[in-house]
């Protein structure tokens, strides 16, 4: 047992009047965040302030309205009860249940997200009835905050639960995560404060921090690293947040103190030992990382966020976006093995959400806002119960053969679900835009209104995506746009028109600029097909999903459960010409109807299927190096169908692999590529010298993972040669074509 460290009140009341001198910093207007006190390091993409992107009619407006009512609806006094009475203060509420019942070690952490969420609500409608409610909510915590002494507390104790948790946290004994949910309420008060004005949230996060900093700072290396095996939520974020707002360098200080070595250690040297380790625990770690790489420029800091995002991804991801089973992470690459009713804890993604959007301040790739697209559309926009006209949010997502979405409540939940839900569901305007002086990044399809502040210029853009295959920016106002269109990995043969002229090839899997002056008026249409894809797990060639572009498909068994992973024949999905995100196909269990996986409710559904011997019906074409032409390289392949797969070396004109005696009828045929599926690529397809298309080849498992990707082609009666190229940059390895 670690001995107790002594807490120095009079550290306590300097910290407080050190910190005292950065309140004046200007407050925020509605939707404007208040100037940072520190730009930013290592960044070249900003974000605009949620109140200038307003959400149009769609399924975002529809998921953000059900969470407004609720924030219209909660009563506040009752999620302030056990602060107050831990204060010593009169309370008359009913007390909530589940996480903030008043013997749940965790109560007060919904408060925080609450304040956050109404703090969201203020800047994206500028509706004063959600400011009301946070002033509200301020002002009382405020009221505890001053209390606190009273009760024996330390100046600038603010909590739902007494001091004394914090002893035993010091002293090794077992407690729930107090700092997590002292991180929840100090990143609402920052909320309150940048994004509603809210200058006495700033004073009350002020004292806040000053109480952590005089907690933490006796404590030795060994005894904060000790503390530090309890989860503590996004505490370095917060105070880094904190410390780019004031420019304060004891809140940095402090969130330095935070930096959990056995974690952050082995990704700084690029190693994956997360395998055994909460998830929700480590991802806030990272997101703190990165933040003090925007704060310090330490590149460390900045490298192990990196590299903990790739490693997630590539080895820890379902389908979906989400990780964990049984909120753990489990052996790299555990898929498969892994379905149940407790993947994808819900606030995982929320926070990989996080993560990859500061990752996209720091490098702007297209990647990053692929995978934000592929989570966003696939778990947290399907979230949200739409039966509930108060937005209840899941849990986990089970994705088990069977699996069934169940649901929150208005009082009696509570879990750190539904606080995290309280706040995806209203901010889902803060990505879709992004901009670099008069450059714009248009990111997300997703039907909304971009104000650029302080330009006269306003972007409308009107899409029912992903029920349609494209989206159209309408330009208001008039000036000069680097307009950065995201080009999807998953797309092919894009199309990008402005005024209805054609400009240039879009390339999947990029950002496709057009550089003007803009005038009233002037249109943008982008066309983005989709395709169907079949992409494996990575620990079972013989298992996969089913994705319609990013859009992952679940097919519908109503009450019927499912003991097993039933058998999809992929030859047999096809599109319901009367409905775009309707599929039919054929399974072991019978006729089945596959829709979008964030549409599915209220039913039993299979994600996962297994798709052995279920290729595609049509004539097979191995990838042989002695039939092919350029530098044709084989490689063994224990996914391969033959054994080897084929690529070629380099990049260039030069380079394809080449198909010839590809027999047919004349007319447009489907040709299913499978390729090896380590890393996402892209590949040109052309026929008998035609004009080449592009197609994305996204990484949906290891290197001996085949996947597989499906191309309409328009063949020749008879003999046909069929090419596969990348001539700017590297093409996957080919195991096959199949041409039906």
């Amino acid at each position: 047992m670690m001995r107790e460290p002594t807490f120095d009140r009079r550290l306590l009341l300097k910290a407080v009047g050190a910190l005292s001198a950065s309140a004046a910093l200007a407050p925020a207007f509605a939707g404007t965040a208040a100037a940072a006190g520190r730009p930013d390091i290592g960044v070249s993409v900003f974000p605009f302030p949620l109140g200038a992107v307003r959400l149009q009619a769609g399924p975002f407006l529809d998921n953000m309205n059900r969470q407004l009512a609720y924030f219209r609806f909660v009563d506040a006094d009752r999620l302030l009860h056990t602060f107050r009475t831990n204060a010593g203060l009169a309370s008359s509420a009913q007390p909530c249940g589940g996480w903030e019942s008043p013997s749940t070690e965790l109560r007060g952490h919904s408060t925080g997200h609450l304040l956050s969420g109404l703090a969201q609500a203020y800047a994206n409608t500028g509706d004063t009835a959600y400011k009301t409610k946070g002033d509200y909510l301020v002002n009382a915590l405020a009221a505890c905050q001053a209390a606190a002494p009273g009760r024996g507390f330390h100046t600038g104790y603010l909590s739902a639960f007494p001091e004394n948790f914090f002893d035993r946290l010091e002293g090794g004994q077992s407690v729930w995560a107090p700092y997590y949910t002292l991180h929840k309420i100090m990143a609402g008060l920052l909320d309150q404060y940048l994004l509603a004005g809210n200058q006495q949230a700033l004073d009350v996060l002020l004292r806040k921090a000053a109480w952590t900093k005089a907690r933490t700072d006796p404590l030795s290396v060994t005894q904060m690293q000790a503390a530090l095996r309890t989860e503590f939520g996004g505490m370095p974020e917060v105070l880094t947040n904190l410390y780019q707002a004031t420019g304060d360098a004891n809140h940095l200080a402090t969130a330095q103190r935070f930096d959990h070595a056995q974690i952050l250690d082995p990704l700084a040297a690029n190693q994956d030992r997360l395998s055994g380790f909460h998830a929700n625990t480590q991802i806030p770690k990272i997101i703190g990382a990165i933040r003090e790489y925007h704060a310090t420029g330490t590149t460390r800091y900045r490298d192990i966020a990196v590299n903990f995002w790739r490693i997630v991804l590539d080895h820890h991801s379902y389908v979906i976006g989400g990780n964990s089973d049984g909120e753990y992470f489990q052996t790299p690459d555990a898929i498969a093995s892994r379905l149940s009713d407790t993947t994808c804890e819900v606030c995982n993604t929320y926070n990989m959400l996080k993560l990859t959007r500061q990752l996209f301040f720091t490098d702007p790739v297209p990647e990053y806002m692929d995978y934000y697209e592929l989570a966003l559309f696939n778990q947290i926009l399907g979230e949200q119960d739409p039966n509930s006209s108060h937005g209840f949010v899941t849990y986990y997502t089970p994705l088990r053969a069977g699996g069934i979405k169940t649901y929150a409540n208005d009082y009696d939940d509570f879990t750190c679900d539904h606080g995290t839900g309280m706040e995806s569901q209203t901010k889902f305007a803060d990505s879709v835009y992004f901009f670099n002086g008069e450059t714009l990044y248009v990111n997300l399809f997703i039907a909304s209104v971009l104000t650029w502040p302080g330009r006269g210029i306003t972007v409308r853009q009107d899409t029912t995506f992903p029920a349609s295959s494209g989206t159209k920016l309408t330009i208001g106002g008039s000036g000069h746009i680097a307009l950065k269109l995201r080009i999807p990995k998953w797309t092919s043969a894009a199309v990008v028109k402005v005024n209805g002229v054609a400009q240039g090839s879009p390339a999947p899997g990029s950002y496709f600029t057009i550089d003007r002056t803009w005038a009233a008026g002037d249109v943008v249409d982008v066309s983005v097909p989709a395709s169907l894809a079949f992409p494996r797990a990575n620990d079972d060639a013989g298992v996969g999903a089913v994705k319609y572009g990013p859009i992952v498909l679940a097919g519908q068994y109503g009450s019927t459960n499912l003991s097993a992973l039933p058998t999809l024949q992929t030859g047999t999905v096809q599109a319901d010409p009367a409905n775009p995100l309707r599929f039919t196909g054929t399974a072991s269990t019978g006729a089945v109807t596959l829709l979008p996986f964030y549409a599915t409710h209220h039913q039993r559904y299979t994600v996962y299927w297994r798709l052995t011997g279920t290729a595609p019906t049509g004539t097979s074409y191995e990838a042989e190096a002695g039939t092919l032409a350029g530098q044709a390289a084989v490689r063994s392949s224990s996914g391969a169908s033959g054994g080897a797969l084929v690529g070629y070396v380099g990049g260039g004109s030069a380079n394809y692999l080449q198909f010839t005696g590809v027999t047919a009828t004349a007319g447009a045929h489907p040709v299913t590529i499978f390729y090896a599926s380590g890393e996402a690529r892209s590949l040109t397809v052309s026929v008998n010298g035609g004009a080449a298309v592009s197609v994305a080849t996204p990484g949906t498992g290891g290197w001996d993972t085949v996947g597989s990707v499906q191309v309409t082609l328009s063949l020749a009666a008879g003999a046909n040669t069929i090419r596969l190229a990348n001539p700017s940059g590297w093409a996957p390895d080919i195991d096959r074509i199949v041409v039906g």
